[in-house]
């Protein structure tokens, strides 16, 4: 647990009381400071109250005793209105944080030199976090991975010099962090998203902007009109600024050639990695993330051969393009992560020959978005409340059939990929839609689709599982 000294001797207001805002609570009280904890849900305060924490109703609070307001990041901080919390402690003109700020001022009182490389973007950035933690730690260092990615920041070790932190920030989180200062700072990409939470575009890349302002390195996408903007404008301050990307050449930093990952400086470029044969990184996105995780393990000391063995041996996230089992030829991909058509588009791009189960809970929009992947689809197997509104916008464009479960399309797709006179087959589940028709989560469909491969005779697990 990382101690929340900088909070030492104060009275500390906080609300959210999930896992993460016990994590930071406690982490509150053992710095030395008073904590009182709130929620709208009396079942997360009786947990609190069980675990040691004081707990208060925030609406008959004295707000001129705190000195700071901890707020879980998902509740609303401006839009579509404060929540009623934010309204007290700024009438009270007591600070808003969150505990990624906790962790940033105890990194700054402790350990400031200490790598920190803080990863953002609309898209990609779970990837991104997960193969940099895996090539720092491949690499034998000590490496610390947490925060959007699902583990509470204030529950890792505390900073110390040789200690990497590796830290996924979505735009909450960097909403409630104004000193967040990483070592190698990260901005994928951006589009519109959140939008019910920032209002705007603008509001939405002005809060994914500080992230990389507050880096010694700003390494920025910029394939995206608005993140370009921001690498033009950072740059003009004086930041330094790397820019990477997956489709053209740029004059200084890193892009794309193919599966050839290409560092160009004064006016010349030469490759430094490959992703040739690494599964688990196909697809243009995916050279995004490569290429994004190789400048900030550069910027923060790590040799190109530690990166280049980090890249060959990464095994995936589960659930995203997650290599599942091979059964002759035909591979099984598991990309239940994709919950609406932008998410899928990555993965029906990265094959040529793909057996497609889809559907599930419907998002706006549906698969229209897809159409240009569509010759790509050998026969689509359709599941959930979703399948008779994809038949209809497959039409003739691609084979159809309405599966209904996860098991009875496996078993279907396996069946006619194991026929297919292709190269590469690939079943894959990416179902451009939310999971809870059938399943609690993204998490539980994948899992179900996994079980469901491996129960096929003859399916061979890839190692890792990913």
């Amino acid at each position: 647990m990382i101690l929340a000294h900088a909070m030492k001797d104060k009275i500390v207001a906080l609300f959210g009381l999930g896992g993460s805002g016990i994590a930071t609570a406690k982490a509150i009280m053992a710095g030395g400071a008073e904590v009182l904890a709130w929620d709208d849900n009396p079942t997360s305060v009786e947990r609190a109250a069980a675990a040691g924490i004081t707990t208060g109703d925030l609406r008959q609070a004295g707000w001129k005793d705190f000195s700071s307001f901890v707020l879980s990041p998902g509740v609303p901080l401006t839009h579509p209105r404060p929540h009623w919390t934010v309204d007290l402690a700024r009438a009270a003109g007591v600070e808003i944080i969150g505990d990624i700020e906790l962790f940033v001022r105890e990194r700054n009182r402790a350990a400031p030199d200490c790598p920190f490389i803080a990863i953002t973007g609309t898209n990609g950035k779970s990837t991104t976090t997960a193969l940099i933690a895996h090539i720092i730690k491949s690499a034998g260092r000590d490496m610390q991975l947490g925060g959007n990615i699902g583990t509470a920041v204030m529950t890792l070790d505390p900073p110390a010099s040789d200690r990497y932190y590796v830290v996924e920030c979505s735009s909450y989180q960097i909403d409630l962090a104004p000193s967040i200062n990483p070592t190698a700072g990260i901005l994928l990409n951006l589009t519109p998203d959140h939008l019910d939470r920032h209002g705007t575009i603008q509001h939405y890349a002005e809060i994914k902007e500080r992230l990389v302002a507050g880096s010694d390195t700003a390494i920025i996408g910029v394939d995206d009109s608005y993140s370009a903007q921001i690498a033009d404008r950072l740059e003009r301050t004086g930041k330094t600024v790397i820019r990477i990307s997956k489709r053209q050449p740029v004059i200084s930093g890193f892009f794309a050639d193919g599966p050839k990952l290409m560092h160009a400086s004064a006016g010349s470029a030469k490759e430094i990695a490959s992703l040739e044969g690494i599964g688990s990184l196909r697809g243009e996105h995916n050279a995004q993330n490569a290429l994004a995780a190789m400048a900030a393990c550069l910027a923060a000391g790590l040799g190109i051969e530690e990166i280049r063995a980090g890249l060959k041996s990464f095994p995936g996230l589960a659930h995203r393009m997650e290599q599942v089992a091979t059964r002759g030829k035909v591979l099984f991909v598991n990309d239940s992560k994709a919950t609406n058509a932008d998410a899928a588009a990555p993965a029906l791009s990265s094959f040529e020959r793909i057996y497609w189960i889809a559907g599930g809970l419907p998002k706006e929009g549906g698969i229209a978005a897809l159409s240009g992947f569509f010759p790509r689809i050998a026969k689509a197997y359709l599941i959930g409340e979703t399948a008779p509104q994809f038949a209809a916008t497959l039409g003739e464009a691609a084979p159809y059939e309405i599966s209904g479960t996860i098991a009875a399309a496996v078993e279907h797709a396996a069946r006619d990929a194991e026929k297919d006179d292709g190269a590469e087959p690939v079943v894959l589940l990416s179902p451009a839609c939310a999971s809870f028709d059938q399943f609690q989560n993204f998490e539980k469909r994948g899992e179900a689709f996994r079980q469901a491969v491996l129960a096929l005779d003859g399916a061979q697990p890839i190692e890792g599982g990913r």
